[in-house]
């Protein structure tokens, strides 16, 4: 059985590019919403990838 090659993931954003857009959404109105959460999904990632779980402050 052929296997596919794994598609290429682009590189993630930084956490404080994503953690931007979170407070923007969040001054929009936008807690709560699906893009909020998937925002937030995203900047967990990030922080784990740069490796910044002790010393960064929780995102808005």
């Amino acid at each position: 059985m052929p296997t596919t090659p794994a598609t290429p993931r682009p590189s993630a954003r930084p956490a404080s590019v994503v953690n931007a857009e979170i407070r923007g959404l969040v001054e929009a109105g936008g807690l709560g919403s699906d893009e909020y959460e998937l925002l937030l999904v995203e900047w967990e990632a990030a922080v784990r990838s740069e490796g910044l779980r002790s010393d960064v402050t929780k995102a808005a």
